[in-house]
């Protein structure tokens, strides 16, 4: 992963305050281009993944914990293992160095359908805690998104978190989803976690999730 771009802009027009908990937003855009450390788990990947290059994903889970059962008869869903290495490989730089995902499983990725799917789950959570305040931005939003990435040639992926040992083990709740662009060789990364008041930061996670220059942001709802 290098050259990745945040949107602190953006970040700070989702500064808003309504109701009773802290929001920690981050959206990240990262390069696929490998990096030496790229290289050195790639390798590793494809030297633990099975003779047919893919990695089994899991059914996604949305919204609130909702879950997306698997249909009767239907195949596991499966992506290659350059798909599954940009996927962790981007969880790790937007983490590092506190938390590390290289030994990370496939299945605890899943794919989202579609583009519709991803909307409606992020608006549905923003509408939820920020209310009609959200309407302001959404627009602006997804433009942003869309002028980076080109959703319509996105394929959608999501980290289940395990609760015990990544950055979302301690939230209420948390979203993060990938926006994988193969043909741009670039991945957007959105994650959302939601901690109670009272549940204060350190000084490094302050500045981290300020906003200016990491294009994160603490925000209330």
């Amino acid at each position: 992963m290098s050259n990745w771009i945040a949107f602190p802009n953006l970040s700070t027009l989702l500064s808003l305050t309504t109701g009773s908990c802290r929001l920690q937003l981050k959206l990240e855009s990262y390069s696929c281009k490998m990096t030496g450390d790229d290289k050195k788990l790639l390798r590793h990947i494809t030297n633990t993944s099975e003779v047919t290059g893919l990695q089994a994903l899991s059914p996604p889970n949305l919204g609130y914990g909702y879950h997306c059962p698997t249909v009767s008869g239907q195949e596991q869903d499966a992506c290659s293992t350059r798909t599954f290495h940009c996927l962790v490989s981007t969880l790790n730089a937007s983490f590092r160095p506190d938390y590390d995902f290289s030994y990370a499983k496939s299945e605890e990725f899943c794919r989202i359908p579609s583009l519709n799917t991803v909307t409606e789950d992020i608006h549905n959570i923003f509408y939820t805690s920020l209310g009609d305040s959200f309407c302001d931005i959404k627009e602006h939003l997804w433009n942003t998104i869309d002028k980076e990435i080109g959703l319509q040639e996105c394929s959608f992926y999501s980290y289940n978190s395990d609760l015990d040992s990544d950055p979302y083990g301690d939230c209420l709740w948390y979203f993060n989803f990938f926006f994988y662009n193969k043909k741009m060789k670039r991945i957007l990364f959105f994650s959302c976690q939601a901690h109670p008041y009272g549940d204060e930061m350190s000084e490094d996670d302050e500045m981290y999730f300020s906003g200016t220059d990491m294009g994160s942001s603490d925000i209330e709802c």
